[in-house]
C-alpha cells in the first residue's frame, strides 16, 4: 500500500479542524479517506461520537444548510471511492423505496438521501456495532425521517417485492481467496464470509418490485459471475460502466445495473477514468463526486 496526498480541490478545509486527505491505493483500487481531528476543543457532535471515532465532512450540502457528515471508526472498514461512485451511478426515481445491502457505516444511504428524491432508504448491515454507528450518522444529519438502519443478515431479511432500487458494494474476494485481514470487520467487508455474490443477487430478486433495479460495484474479474447469477434470478443486466485508474490501464472496477423481469438489452456506458495522463483527477470524476 502506498499513500500520497490527494488534490485539495476535492475538499475544502473545515474551519474548526485540521483536515488531512490521503488517496490510498490497495490492490489497484483507489479509496479516499478523510481524517478530521478537532483541534479547537469544540464538542462537535456531543454524545453521538464515541471514543476512537471521527466525523468526516462529505462536502455535500443538506437542505438545512449544513454539510453531510459521517461517523467513522478506523477499527471498522472505512468507505472508499467505490461507494461514492455507486451512489452516483444508481438511478433513483422520485419517491422510490431504496435499500443498500451491506451498508457499513451508511455512506451510500447518506449520499442518496442528500442527493436524490427517494422516499425512504434502508441500510442493511449484518454487523450490529457497525449498524449502530451508521444509525448515529443518520441522527447526526437529522435524516431519521429518510433513513433507517437495520442490523440484519440479508439471507434472512424478508420484505418481498417492496423496493424500487437496491444498491450493494459487496465483498470483492471469494471465500478462501487472497490473504484474509486479521481484523474481522475488515475481513467481512473484503471477503465473502457472511454472504456471497449469489446470496446478494438471490435476495435482491426477492426484495425488488417488478422492474426494480439492482446496482452493484465489483471487480471486472467477476463480471461473468455477476451476469450469469443475475439471469439465474430473473434480473436482466442493463447497464455496465468500467472504471479505470487512468487511460491505457486495465479496469479496476465495474458498475452494473440489472432490472428485475426486464428484456435483454445491455448498454455499455463510456469508461470512467480516475486520473488523466498527467496524474490529475479527471473533470468527469470531479463532476461525479461533487455536490
Amino acid at each position: 500500500m502506498r499513500l500520497k496526498p490527494a488534490q485539495p480541490s476535492l475538499l475544502k478545509i473545515v474551519d474548526f479542524t485540521t483536515l488531512i486527505v490521503y488517496t490510498v491505493f490497495i490492490e489497484n483500487a483507489t479509496c479516499f479517506f478523510f481524517f478530521i481531528s478537532d483541534l479547537g476543543g469544540n464538542n462537535i457532535e456531543n454524545k453521538l461520537v464515541l471514543q476512537h471515532e471521527r466525523v468526516d465532512d462529505l462536502q455535500i450540502a443538506l437542505s438545512n444548510g449544513k454539510n453531510l457528515c459521517i461517523i467513522q471508526n478506523p477499527k471498522y472498514f472505512c468507505f472508499g471511492l467505490d461507494a461514492v461512485l455507486l451512489a452516483n451511478f444508481a438511478r433513483i426515481p422520485k419517491n422510490a423505496e431504496v435499500a443498500d445491502i451491506g451498508c457499513g457505516g451508511g455512506v451510500i444511504p447518506l449520499i442518496l438521501a442528500a442527493k436524490t428524491n427517494a422516499k425512504h432508504i434502508i441500510g442493511l448491515e449484518i454487523q450490529e456495532d457497525v449498524a449502530q454507528m451508521a444509525q448515529r450518522s443518520v441522527k447526526l444529519n437529522d435524516l431519521d425521517n429518510r433513513i433507517t438502519i437495520e442490523a440484519v443478515d440479508i439471507k434472512q431479511y424478508v420484505n418481498p417485492a417492496y423496493f424500487d432500487v437496491l444498491t450493494c458494494n459487496p465483498p470483492y474476494k471469494e471465500k478462501g481467496s487472497g490473504l484474509k485481514n486479521p481484523n474481522l470487520h475488515h475481513a467481512i467487508a473484503r471477503h465473502e464470509i457472511c454472504c456471497t455474490l449469489a446470496d446478494i443477487i438471490k435476495a435482491a430478486s426477492q426484495l425488488l418490485k417488478p422492474n426494480g433495479r439492482l446496482n452493484i460495484i465489483h471487480r471486472p474479474q467477476r463480471l461473468v459471475d455477476i451476469i450469469c447469477t443475475m439471469r439465474e434470478y430473473k434480473i436482466e443486466p442493463k447497464r455496465i460502466r468500467f472504471v479505470y485508474p487512468k487511460p491505457h490501464k486495465v479496469a479496476t472496477s465495474l458498475l452494473i445495473e440489472g432490472i428485475k423481469n426486464s428484456n435483454p438489452n445491455l448498454l455499455f456506458e463510456p469508461p470512467l477514468y480516475i486520473y488523466d495522463e498527467n496524474g490529475n483527477y479527471t473533470l468527469e470524476l470531479m463532476d461525479t463526486v461533487k455536490d
